[in-house]
Formats: C-alpha cells, sequence, structure tokens
C-alpha cells in the first residue's frame, strides 16, 4: 500500500496497525516513494530475577557460596557505622 505524506499523517495509527499485521506500508510524497513503514521486532523479556540468564553455563557456585560467616555477621550488626567511630553500645 502506498499513502501520501497527508493521508499518512491523518490515519498513522491504522497504517501501524496495518505494518504490525505483515502489511507493507510506504508513504510518498507527490506520488513518489520515500519512506517504508515497517514494525520493529520486540525485545526479548526476561523473567524477574533472570540476570545471570545471559551468563548460563558459564559461572558455578560452590555448594556453601552464600553460608553466612557468623563472625562478619556479628560485626555487621554490632561494629562501627563508620570505620573511625567507637562501636554503638
Amino acid at each position: 500500500m502506498i499513502v501520501n505524506i497527508h493521508a499518512a499523517k491523518t490515519n498513522l495509527s491504522k497504517l501501524i496497525e496495518r505494518a504490525e499485521a505483515g502489511e507493507e506500508v510506504i508513504i510518498a510524497r507527490a506520488g513518489s516513494p520515500r519512506v517504508r513503514l515497517t514494525p520493529v521486532e520486540a525485545p526479548v523479556r526476561r523473567a524477574k530475577g533472570s540476570w545471570l540468564g545471559s551468563l548460563r553455563g558459564q559461572i558455578t557456585f560452590k555448594p556453601g557460596w552464600d553460608d553466612a560467616d557468623e563472625n562478619l555477621l556479628r560485626q555487621m550488626e554490632e561494629g562501627p557505622l563508620f570505620p573511625d567511630d567507637e562501636p554503638i553500645s
């Protein structure tokens, strides 16, 4: 389908729907074809929390990698907020 610019401006929403449906839409100036309206491929949507998806198979986690270090936890909870501060009593 070839449409002149004035008609394209007036019917842009309809032309977009037709292009998305796979129809070739060409916009012309004074009857001379100038541009082709084509749909853009939708980006692949990843499930929430799947940031490792692109690294699948490249990263392995050793058993216990997320085990808490009790000493570190105690220091985080009881230690100073800033290194130069005294611990909060």
